[in-house]
């Protein structure tokens, strides 16, 4: 995510940038949230090489450090993730929108109709602060496997499923 507009503006004059397809090697926007390839091929998550933390972190706890700016304490994982528990149901306004994608639906364009009936139904506030935003990040993040699992289950065998498990885990 960047804090830079996708596209500029034309100049005053009507100048046009051109479009690239070869854009590698070029800043495209700035982000405090990763870095990708600065010392070669390595990826960075605010600061941490995913090398490091990749495999003795849980999915939860890099989606904290992604949005909460930070990784959590073990308080602060075990409420987060009661939080994603929670968010992961999905209004039954949404479930008979997803009843409607046929199973040959791309995975992707189900997504985005999830989340834009997800939209309709749980509206932004129209402050727009930093808390609301972090919160619809966690509400996209817990329902989002909802949204395709429930969709895939009904499209290919008639099946309403729950999405609201004991599991603590998003993969769970």
């Amino acid at each position: 995510m960047s804090d830079t507009p996708t596209k500029e503006a034309p100049a005053a004059s009507g100048f046009k940038p051109k479009k690239s397809v070869a854009l590698s090697g070029v800043t495209a926007g700035n982000t405090a949230l990763c870095t990708v390839g600065k010392t070669g091929n390595d990826l960075h998550y605010r600061g941490y090489d995913i090398l490091d933390i990749a495999g003795t972190s849980e999915f939860e706890e890099i989606a904290y450090l992604l949005v909460h700016g930070k990784l959590p304490y073990a308080a602060e994982l075990k409420a987060y993730k009661t939080k994603l528990k929670a968010l992961r149901g999905l209004p039954a306004n949404l479930k008979a929108a997803l009843e409607w994608i046929p199973a040959s639906a791309h995975p992707m364009d189900v997504m985005r109709t999830g989340v834009s009936v997800l939209g309709t139904l749980l509206p932004e506030k129209d402050d727009h602060n930093v808390a609301g935003a972090k919160d619809i990040a966690d509400r996209l993040m817990a329902s989002l496997g909802s949204i395709l699992l429930y969709w895939y289950h009904y499209s290919h065998n008639g099946r309403r499923i729950e999405t609201e498990t004991d599991d603590d885990s998003i993969g769970g």
